[in-house]
């Protein structure tokens, strides 16, 4: 669709001609961007999927900043800020993650020139543990990053532009799907044409205006609720406590986990549960920030060691913002709420004034339109359209990385660099349109950022399990390796499958499994829980048939793993950083700390 068309049809008054013009400065900024990267492009596939292994460490930190604040924070992260208050933020300050990619991994990566995670396993174990993971990570990016970024593509239009349909061959198009079908195309354009060098640079600019247009929401939703002493008056101290999901009450000194009646998943009063926040989050956040490829691809295509670790750094910085500029704003727009000083937010709430979940997930894009003044709305809403845009574009170029890279081209292996780029842009549309077959399960599902990482909880163990293990254990084998990825994948995909019909209210799933039966029990695990169960089973398949079958041959490991890092290399890496990289990390550190140490209710 023309994005002339969409803008035209908004409701008078909803945003104001000061707006507009502020939106379309930013589509300008983004299209002479776009255009200037794409008229320098290179028709090779190290150009296409790698930027020619070029970009400087502020381009690589913003665009992994960027990539990663996409769609699940401005509505997921808010969202939860207004139910549960921060204790969704434990997630967001495992910026040390991001340290641990480039002070720890990278050197590795950066070693073996590879273009994809996958083809590291290749190198590390074997050519079936490359494809393995390779089909592992295109599912997870379609039931995550592609269908939770055209999902909420839809929830900001519908939000923004809630009376706009459009007729398609008879079909009426609500503005939840006009927004959601807009942002793909809009996305799909420059990142087809452009590749990770378009992706780079675009993300470069939305974050500045992703995160000045975040700020200034904070900023007016103070100013409109009297401050900071307001907020922390006009909602209870419980939404301020980052501890009480790891230390309930009347638990301490113990393990044992808060059983609510009724259920086997233990968690409490809306919070995650201490265990689960202290073992599993981490997993998904080193999975996550160390082995994705769709982060770990930005630090692929700098030109240096060096270059890689600083962009990770600046990212971490990066990483700590979220806090501040959209769980904030989730408390703000629930304590305007629940006092009345915006009218227009009493929908977030129930008859005995507690906040409605699913209504909540509008949270961020309700504060744009009814909190900000006109020309600053319009500034936020670019920031809106940067995030998604800038998250959707990642995953685009990652999935047509790996099926092109891991897949097409092993079938394919004297296939031209003009062909490889080319199945790389058809790949990304097919991945697409999969993607947007999988909205009604999100729309279905129990709050857009649980959805998320229960997925990821059920997809990443085992892809942890063997990077960590295969870099520092010397001793695991392709074999163990592969048990380790199939075991733990089916594990995975069994949870999704036994989830998904009660998750869609299938009929004869409505109420769920019979009470006390085994797909009961599974179904009701809690999804942490589930994930730890994967990441022990994985650990435990991967040491045991790695130790029952023969060792991995030395040629196969130079390099690969600490142990046989070669002296010359440990040098370089060394060489790589200086005493202000430690301080810029330690930086990192202290910051998370205060928040931990502020945030105890």
């Amino acid at each position: 669709m023309n994005p002339l068309v969409l803008l035209a049809a908004v409701p008078g008054g909803a945003l104001s001609l000061l707006d507009w013009l502020m939106i379309l400065a930013y589509f300008a900024i983004l299209l002479g961007i776009s255009w200037w990267v794409i008229r320098k492009r290179k028709d090779t596939a190290e150009d296409y999927f790698l930027a020619g292994r070029n970009l400087g460490w502020f381009v690589i930190g913003a665009s992994i900043f960027a990539s990663n604040i996409g769609s699940e924070h401005l509505v997921g992260l808010a969202g939860s800020g207004c139910t549960d208050g921060v204790a969704m933020a434990h997630y967001e300050l495992h910026a040390w993650c991001v340290l641990v990619l480039g002070w720890v991994m990278v050197p590795f990566y950066m070693r073996s020139m590879v273009y994809t995670m996958p083809e590291f396993l290749e190198r590390r174990f074997s050519p079936t543990a490359r494809w393995v993971l390779s089909v592992i990570s295109l599912v997870a990016y379609v039931l995550t990053k592609m269908a939770v970024g055209i999902f909420a593509g839809g929830v900001v239009f519908g939000t923004l532009l809630p009376e706009l349909h459009w007729n398609l061959a008879g079909v009426t198009l609500d503005s939840f799907w006009i927004g959601s079908i807009a942002v793909v195309a809009l996305t799909g354009l420059y990142t087809v044409l452009g590749g990770m060098r378009a992706v780079a640079y675009t993300d470069a600019a939305q974050t500045i205006i992703l995160i000045f247009g975040s700020v200034l929401v904070t900023v007016f939703g103070l100013a409109e609720l009297g401050g900071w002493g307001a907020l922390r008056s006009a909602i209870p101290s419980d939404m301020f406590n980052l501890w009480k999901p790891l230390i309930p009450a009347g638990m301490e000194g113990t393990w044992a986990p808060v059983k609510e009646s009724g259920r086997i998943a233990w968690y409490f009063n809306g919070y995650y549960p201490w265990l689960g926040m202290l073992f599993c989050a981490p997993i998904i956040g080193l999975w996550y920030w160390c082995t994705d490829q769709y982060i770990v691809q930005r630090a692929l295509g700098a030109p240096s060691e060096r270059q890689a670790r600083r962009g990770t750094i600046c990212a971490g910085f990066l990483k700590l913002l979220p806090v501040f500029i959209f769980i904030i704003p989730g408390m703000i727009c629930y304590a305007l709420a629940v006092t009345g000083k915006v009218p227009e937010l009493g929908r977030l709430l129930d008859s005995s004034g507690q906040a409605r979940r699913e209504e909540c997930q509008a949270a961020f894009p309700l504060m744009v339109a009814y909190v900000l003044p006109a020309g600053v709305r319009g500034i936020v809403v670019a920031g809106l359209l940067a995030a998604l845009m800038s998250s959707l574009a990642g995953v685009f170029n990652a999935s047509s990385t790996l099926f092109t890279m891991d897949l097409y081209q092993k079938l394919r292996p004297r296939a031209s660099q003009h062909q490889l780029v080319w199945t790389g842009r058809v790949a990304t549309t097919v991945m697409v349109l999969i993607g947007i077959a999988w909205i009604p399960v999100i729309q279905n599902a129990q709050g857009l950022y649980h959805y998320l990482q229960a997925v990821q909880g059920y997809l990443a163990p085992p892809i942890f399990v063997v990077f960590f293990l295969g870099v520092f254990m010397k001793r695991l084998n392709a074999r163990g390796c592969l048990a380790a990825l199939v075991v733990g994948f089916l594990l995975g995909v069994f949870r999704l499958a036994v989830d998904t019909p009660v998750t869609l209210g299938l009929a004869g799933f409505k109420e769920g499994y019979a009470e006390h039966s085994f797909l009961w029990i599974i179904n009701n695990i809690y999804f942490q829980y589930f994930s730890l169960v994967i990441f022990l089973v994985c650990v435990a398949v991967a040491i045991a048939v790695s130790y029952l079958s023969a060792p991995p041959p030395e040629a196969r490991l130079r390099g690969l793993t600490f142990a046989t890092t070669s002296p010359e290399d440990r040098a370089k890496s060394r060489a790589s950083w200086n005493r202000w990289d430690v301080l810029a990390s330690a930086g990192v550190l202290l910051l998370i700390l205060l928040a931990y140490l502020y945030f105890r209710g």
